[in-house]
């Protein structure tokens, strides 16, 4: 009798240890595949999902939308700026089966897709694009991504997003200076428009008060009030404009009459003097020609030669002087002509006085 008991009470636990080996709950949001020895045999709704123990296996798998961030990836782009971008990639399963067989982790191949589709668009794009068309940016980035995961691995890429894109700070510096050299243009342009339209409404005005003389005597009028009313030491005599036209009438030279006959003046004076200056029967004076001075030499100067100067060679051959009957003089006996010695110089001129 306790045999029999014994051997119950052990099939009784061997057949709740298989039916809890039989029996598994898929949730909502997952799915699962069952291989059996191996080979996939079906796949099972969320519920309970009854397998046959130690032949069977089953893999739940997430269909829910994961959201998985991407570094940050460094990179130069089109137009030569170096930036680094990161990014967030949201995707879900649409294919259990082929998420399972064909990829043997599908979250680390799509993270290691998503780095080098951000790599790609960032060698593809500008800086300005990053900056201010991220929804083309992110819909190119997208349609990398999902092309080669949708098909093969039954993973749909449902959106992608590029949080930051960090510039080097040089450029930062430049944008802001163009930004501000920007608004500045704004400014003067906003400033120079204004200034146009007021011209504008003051040459209106102006015009207005020049039909009617009081309106601008009132004007006058009304200036003086607004200066007094500020508490102030100036004293505002004003003058009426009549009386300025009235002494502008009577100012000699005033008007166009004046200047067109000053002008005609002044032609006429400066046709004269051209006249003066270039007329036909005045003389003009003849300038000779004057000939080069000869240079003296050291011992026509009264110096003294220099070392290996001849006194003689360096003399100008002086033109012979002409007598009463035109005939040329006798040269002049030089000083060396007439002896170097005292006692010879003496005995010739003894022998000429006898």
């Amino acid at each position: 009798m306790d045999a029999v008991i014994a051997v119950v009470v052990v099939l009784f636990v061997i057949a709740l240890i298989t039916g809890g080996r039989s029996v598994r709950v898929v949730q909502q949001f997952e799915k699962g595949i069952v291989f059996r020895m191996g080979r996939l045999h079906g796949t099972r709704e969320p519920g309970l999902a009854w397998i046959v123990p130690v032949i069977d296996r089953i893999q739940k798998v997430n269909m829910q939308i994961v959201a998985m961030a991407v570094p940050a990836q460094e990179g130069i782009t089109r137009d030569n700026v170096s930036v680094r971008v990161d990014a967030v990639v949201y995707f879900r399963v649409v294919d259990p089966v082929k998420a399972t067989i064909n990829v043997q982790n599908y979250l680390f191949a799509i993270s290691q897709q998503a780095q080098t589709s951000l790599r790609s668009i960032i060698g593809q794009s500008e800086m300005d694009q990053l900056l201010a068309e991220r929804d083309s940016v992110n819909r190119e980035l997208r349609r990398i991504i999902d092309e080669p995961t949708e098909g093969p691995w039954g993973i749909r890429v449902e959106r992608v997003e590029i949080k930051d894109v960090s510039l080097p700070e040089g450029m930062k510096r430049s944008m802001s200076r163009q930004a501000e050299a920007e608004r500045e243009r704004r400014a003067r342009i906003i400033t120079a428009d204004g200034e146009f339209q007021a011209s504008k409404r003051l040459a209106a005005a102006a015009n207005v008060m020049s039909r009617d003389p009081a309106a601008l005597q009132l004007r006058l009028l009304q200036t003086v009030v607004e200066v007094a009313a500020e508490r102030n030491s100036t004293l505002v005599m004003p003058i009426p404009v009549e009386l300025l036209r009235f002494f502008d009438k009577f100012t000699p030279g005033s008007g166009d009459a004046g200047l067109e006959t000053l002008a005609r003046a002044g032609d006429a004076e400066v046709a004269a003097v051209e006249k003066e200056i270039t007329s036909p029967g005045e003389a003009q004076l003849e300038i000779p020609e004057v000939p080069d001075i000869p240079e003296l030499s050291a011992a026509q100067k009264g110096e003294r030669p220099e070392p290996g100067e001849h006194p003689i060679s360096d003399l100008q051959p002086a033109e012979p002087a002409h007598n009463g009957a035109g005939n040329p003089a006798a040269d002049p006996p030089l000083a060396a002509d007439l002896g170097t010695a005292d006692g010879g110089t003496g005995s010739e001129t003894g022998e000429s006085k006898s």
